[in-house]
């Protein structure tokens, strides 16, 4: 039962994601209540693997208003909070796979932490983006007839 509170779209559409991990995410102030409000950007976000620790760059979590004049810079470097086996087992797949490590969503678990989703993606070419776009279509018009027929 988890609230999901942003989704990177451009992720889906631009690499061929496969493993995922759920990791949770060290936060400052009030950026966990701005995060609830929903004022986060995945634009051109990554993670990094720097020293055996993960970082996420370039997540845009806007300033809580009323947390006061100590607000956070909202574009700031985030560590990603993993068990040293999972750090291993995806530097592992990155380098011998050459993959990206992309940020595909940020949601609230059931317990109330901030989590975020990681996935190990390879770049799609364009060809394989009109595929996937052709493929998309195709299948949004054979829902439309079954619904039809109904």
């Amino acid at each position: 039962m988890s609230q999901v509170i942003a989704t990177n779209k451009k992720a889906f559409r631009d690499y061929f994601l496969s493993n995922k991990w759920e990791c949770g995410i060290a936060l400052k102030g009030g950026e966990v209540k701005s995060i609830r409000a929903g004022k986060v950007n995945f634009k051109d976000s990554f993670a990094r693997i720097e020293k055996e620790e993960v970082y996420l760059y370039n997540l845009h979590i806007d300033p809580y208003l009323q947390s006061g004049h100590q607000s956070e810079e909202p574009d700031r470097v985030r560590k990603l909070l993993l068990n040293k086996k999972e750090i291993k087992k995806i530097v592992s797949y990155s380098a011998e796979k050459h993959l990206n490590i992309i940020p595909t969503k940020i949601y609230f678990n059931a317990r109330g932490y901030a989590k975020v989703e990681i996935a190990l993606g390879k770049g799609k070419k364009m060809f394989d983006k009109r595929e996937s776009i052709k493929k998309r279509s195709i299948d949004r018009s054979i829902q439309r007839t079954l619904r039809s027929r109904r």
